[in-house]
């Protein structure tokens, strides 16, 4: 049978037991009966007792949250039973022997991991409570358990405030059967303020450093920047990255003398498991590089494997210590992720090659920048693909194990349809860097392209775990869960992106139209418009509202925005609209003119029709035309 169940256990009471045995028996029986009279309110049953714990199970999700709530209320009262409650749902056997199978293992997993006072559940049946606002959770992270295959996303209930855990404090959190590791940004303490960007680019090399050792869960970039010059409390470090260990440190360049300070700090109580001051010459700051994350690997991990042992962990990537300086400077600006830095990107790199024609991560990170110039429709993508691909090639002629280099090929590749080759280098990037949430990202939106529902979730959501504070991540999963139709999904996730950041127009135009297909239209425009206003340009960002306004009968709002789109044309004859029609007349369900422009769409390979499998384009995918069009795509019918 399908059932949600429920254990509970009394904290301390073996301990009350051995102190005083009378009050132990007395708040155990109390447990009971409040346990049976509630559940039976909520037609639940109690299955087994077992010392201080139960076992119950319910026909319903809703109803065993329900009666967990009602019970911690009651023992808060006097005289107060210190409980513990932990709840999932699934498949179940259940005969006169007891209740057997995998829901029952997660659910007394779940349990364990919790602290008096809270009730835990699994993300199964935080899903199924989505349309009952009445009751609350917060999730706390991805966690591993004893017999369970998978990480399981646990929540905490936290209505009638209800005790919720620390997350740092739960020892079933991912990353403790691999250790886990988050590497702040080193400080400048260099009298120039310029030299921020050689300790950014120190923190970030030992950071990839750390990433490639099998046994090590790194935080992704994104996501431990998030701190740069924020006087945060490492144990709340620790709770929002999820990790066990933080290292932090500092750098002061002094002419051609380096002094790098670093400290490896636990998070759960703060104490500091190493510390070291490094005084080099400027030349030597690969090798001081390679014996930060060669210690933090030996420190963390006890048995370090022995080709590890043997790995040198930074590579001196040049001898031109001005060409790395220029590549520094280069990565100091692609971070800020907008066309015109990337460009200041890309012209430091090409002073770097020239420099040094064997610098493999410079021609790495050339490849990078064209694709998202051509990604972006910043640059034809008939020039900027095959520069990518040029330069990615390079770097791997050079140097062929620099995962950013083989997923510039997958990205190329994918855009280009090359679905084969893209495949062979999403995996190839994973197998040489498994904490790269880049890589796991993009590899779920070439899973998404052919349909492979399931996976593209998983990888989305392993992007997330590695960096839980990117914004593009956490929209990205969001998108991925719309794509694949788990609509109510999508837009908790989008809910959560928009938490870290309410202007983030990505996630708002993704929520609007997850409100569209939840049938709440007033919403969805209304977000839509608010987008539209952020970005500051009323001929910008009008295919989503021209569905909308097609679909809803708005036929003025309807004209205005297609002559907007027309203006916009007329203003930017280097940029395409195909796709913009064909969604509008998608909403206007003149499906002739949808297949007109996505074909012509086909014959520019615009990006947009990768996704042609993803439930926005349901109405669709019955008609022959659309069969025709995957086919000539090379994609899957089914």
């Amino acid at each position: 049978m399908l059932a949600a169940v429920m254990f509970t256990d009394m904290v301390g009471y073996t301990a009350m037991m051995q102190e005083d045995e009378k009050r132990a028996k007395v708040l155990r029986d109390r447990h009971r009966n409040v346990l049976e009279d509630l559940s039976l309110q909520h037609q639940g049953k109690v299955i087994q007792y077992f010392g201080d714990g139960t076992l119950t199970i319910f026909g319903s999700v809703v109803e065993a949250v329900l009666c967990a709530i009602d019970i911690q209320n009651e023992l808060k009262k006097e005289p107060v039973v210190n409980l513990r409650i932990g709840i999932h749902s699934g498949d179940i056997v259940y005969d006169d022997d007891g209740v057997f199978g995998d829901c029952v293992n997660v659910a007394a997993r779940i349990e364990a991991s919790a602290v008096g006072g809270s009730i835990l559940i699994s993300r199964k049946v935080y899903d199924e409570l989505s349309n009952h606002k009445e009751i609350q959770a917060v999730s706390l992270g991805y966690h591993e358990f004893k017999n369970v295959k998978t990480p399981i996303e646990v929540y905490a209930i936290k209505n009638n405030n209800l005790v919720i855990p620390a997350t740092s404090s739960i020892e079933t959190l991912v990353g403790l059967k691999k250790e886990s590791i988050a590497v702040l940004p080193f400080v400048n303490l260099s009298s120039n303020a310029d030299n921020e960007y050689f300790s950014d680019g120190i923190t970030e090399e030992i950071l990839n450093a750390l990433a490639k050792v099998d046994k090590l869960q790194v935080t992704s970039r994104t996501s431990s920047f998030a701190f740069k010059d924020k006087k945060v409390d490492i144990r709340e470090i620790g709770k929002q990255l999820s990790v066990k260990s933080v290292l932090e440190g500092s750098v002061r360049r002094i002419g051609n003398r380096v002094r790098v300070s670093a400290q490896l700090i636990e998070t759960k109580n703060g104490y500091h498991r190493w510390s070291e001051i490094y005084d080099r010459d400027i030349e030597d700051i690969f090798a001081v590089q390679d014996e930060i994350a060669r210690t933090i690997s030996s420190t963390l991990i006890e048995n370090l494997t022995l080709s590890d042992q043997r790995k040198t962990f930074v590579k001196s990537s040049t001898g031109n210590m001005e060409a790395y300086n220029l590549y520094l400077k280069s990565s100091h600006f692609w971070k800020k992720w907008t066309p015109l830095d990337i460009r200041k990107s890309l012209e430091y790199l090409e002073q770097a090659i020239q420099l040094d024609e064997n610098f493999a991560q410079a021609f790495s990170a050339l490849s990078g920048c064209y694709v998202y110039l051509g990604a972006f429709g910043q640059m034809p993508t008939s020039i900027a693909y095959p520069k990518a691909k040029e330069y990615a090639q390079r770097a791997l002629q050079i140097d062929n194990s620099l995962p950013a280099s083989h997923l510039s090929i997958a990205m190329v590749d994918f855009f280009d349809w090359n679905w084969d080759a893209a495949y062979k280098s999403f995996i190839k990037t994973l197998e040489l860097n498994p904490n790269s949430a880049e890589a796991h990202q993009y590899f779920s939106y070439y899973l998404r392209a052919f349909g492979n529902i399931k996976k593209a979730v998983t990888e989305s959501e392993k992007a997330l775990e590695i960096d839980p504070l990117s914004l593009p991540i956490n929209a990205s999963l969001a998108d991925t869960y719309a794509h694949c139709g788990f609509f109510e999904q999508a837009k908790d996730q989008y809910l959560k992106t928009l938490e870290l950041d309410n202007t983030f127009r990505s996630a708002l135009n993704g929520l609007g139209w997850v409100y569209y297909f939840l049938g709440e239209y007033d919403e969805a425009i209304k977000l839509l418009e608010h987008s539209q206003d952020l970005l500051g340009d009323p001929l910008k960002s009008n295919a989503a509202l021209g569905f909308m306004y097609a679909r809803l009968g708005m036929n003025n709002e309807l004209e205005n925005c297609l002559a907007k789109l027309s203006q916009r044309e007329k203003n930017e004859k280097d940029i395409s609209f195909l796709f913009d029609y064909a969604i509008i007349n998608l909403g206007l369900k003149d499906f002739d003119k949808v297949f007109e422009y996505l074909n012509k769409a086909f014959d520019e390979k615009i990006g947009g029709l990768i996704f042609i499998k993803g439930r926005y384009w349901k109405e669709i995918q019955d008609d022959p035309r659309y069969r025709k069009l995957l086919g000539k795509m090379n994609l899957p019918l089914d």
